[in-house]
């Protein structure tokens, strides 16, 4: 199995399979001594930091729509997803978000501390009117926020 490792791996005692992969903007988010440690150690052992391929980012953003996480979904997720697709890993991560995506695209995913997600398709609904929309911002019509809620 190839593992692609999410920053919860770096701040939890998980122990991940090797070969493993993460990508630079993961290793961005490594602010504590404890998580930079952990990444030093898994360097040794073999992680390789790569950037996936800007030639998954249309297949992973539309899945991200249809599930409707792409607004919560960081720079980091979006990498992670397209580097799994491109090396065809197991994503290792606690983000239910990056998990719902991940079952879309048909990558497998690996829980840290949570049980793994279920699948769940989002909907946008005014807070305001009740009118349903295709992403969260404000009602054109009403003017108050859309909110995301569960279809």
């Amino acid at each position: 199995m190839i593992s692609i490792l999410d920053s919860s791996v770096f701040f939890s005692d998980f122990p991940p399979e090797f070969p493993a992969y993460t990508t630079h903007s993961v290793v961005a988010e490594l602010i504590d001594l404890r998580s930079k440690c952990r990444y030093e150690a898994f360097l040794v052992s073999g992680l390789i930091v790569m950037q996936p391929g800007p030639e998954f980012s249309g297949r992973v953003q539309e899945a991200a729509a249809r599930t409707g996480d792409a607004s919560v979904l960081s720079i980091t997720d979006f990498d992670l997803l397209m580097l799994a697709l491109e090396l065809n890993g197991t994503i290792i991560t606690d983000d239910f978000a990056v998990q719902n995506v991940a079952r879309k695209l048909g990558i497998m995913t690996m829980p840290i501390h949570q049980r793994s997600a279920r699948a769940r398709v989002w909907k946008f609904r005014c807070s305001g009117c009740g009118r349903y929309f295709p992403k969260t911002g404000e009602c054109p019509v009403c003017g108050s926020l859309i909110k995301r809620k569960l279809k």
